[in-house]
């Protein structure tokens, strides 16, 4: 184990360089050019524009050279104009274009945000696949089991926008009702944050356990058919022992690897959640980045995101072994 997860760490180095040069690439090809909107958003506020040449700016940025050069500041290789060295491998993501403010530190203050977002939505399709994916397998092919299948195609085929636009413009239709659109931050009201991460954590939740129930569902059926559940029966266990004892440890093997890629998926795919119900994660921060044609945000965004779901991948893969001692690596 320990010579397979060292294996792994050292194969996660290649993978990060190629990511690296991918998201340095492609975000430069996004349609738009940043300095021509920060030259007409600054002469449309204070008429500065005229007195700035896009020359200027391109140079106070480090725009105005090759992008192999742009490409090796930003990753550390390079000095920067002033002689120094700092880029990814010194821990240093660049600064906003338009903040003026580290990329780490718009991560740290935001990133809270998304996680919390995140788990509650994970917490909520978890609580809800897991007695109805179960459910469905025991009572097969009965009414039961169609009506349950049947709500999880539903959830899985909602817009999750949509949902969400419903959620706020009905109720206030109805019967004068929105939700708090305003941030709470915790330190100062954990009670009013947590209602307010509720709907829009339980609205992810609901659309993220379709897909869940139908795998849970499938697992179960498959393992409810092995040998040793047939000898559990035989035994006189009950159905309650069976399935939690037996059957439920082997069933959830292959739902693991959905877990496991869950949380960035949803960290990475807030970006209108948090955008309709205000909530300043990472989502929103991303919109307008890329609103904005803030490249060095955008390109620690997707650093971020793309390390987390390696880190993610090689923990799953060693939870195999965790849950199942006849799973090996060598």
């Amino acid at each position: 184990m320990r010579a397979y997860t060292i294996r792994r760490l050292f194969l996660i180095i290649p993978t990060i360089l190629i990511i690296t040069m991918l998201v340095f690439l492609l975000v430069r090809f996004v349609p738009g050019d940043v300095i021509d909107m920060m030259l007409a958003q600054m002469s449309e506020q204070s008429g500065m524009g005229a007195e700035l040449t896009a020359d200027y700016l391109r140079s106070a940025m480090g725009l105005d050279v090759p992008i192999p050069l742009q490409y090796g500041r930003w990753m550390g290789f390079l000095p920067s104009d002033a002689g120094e060295f700092k880029g990814i491998f010194q821990g240093y993501l660049g600064e906003s274009l338009w903040r003026n403010k580290p990329v780490l530190t718009e991560l740290i203050e935001r990133l809270p945000v998304s996680v919390e977002l995140g788990l509650i939505s994970m917490i909520t399709g978890w609580v809800l696949a897991m007695p109805i994916g179960i459910y469905a397998a025991l009572r097969q092919d009965t009414a039961l089991d169609y009506s349950l299948r049947t709500f999880a195609i539903v959830m899985m085929s909602i817009p999750g926008f949509w949902l969400a636009t419903m959620v706020i413009v009905y109720p206030s239709i109805w019967w004068n009702w929105t939700p708090s659109l305003e941030y709470i931050p915790f330190l100062k009201n954990p009670g009013g944050n947590l209602l307010q991460f509720l709907l829009p954590g339980f609205l992810m939740g609901t659309q993220m356990s379709g897909g869940l129930q139908r795998m849970i569902r499938t697992m179960v059926l498959e393992v409810m058919r092995q040998d040793y559940i047939r000898t559990a029966w035989s035994k006189g266990l009950g159905e309650r022992t069976i399935i939690v004892r037996h059957a439920l440890k082997n069933a959830l093997m292959p739902v693991i690897t959905i877990a496991g890629m869950m949380l960035p998926g949803l960290i990475a795919g807030s970006v209108i959640i948090e955008q309709i119900f205000c909530l300043p994660g990472v989502g929103r921060l991303t919109f307008e980045a890329l609103t904005q044609r803030d490249y060095p945000i955008i390109s620690g965004i997707n650093m971020v995101m793309a390390s987390t779901v390696l880190i993610m991948n090689l923990v799953t893969d060693l939870t195999y072994a965790w849950m199942d001692p006849r799973v090996q690596y060598r």
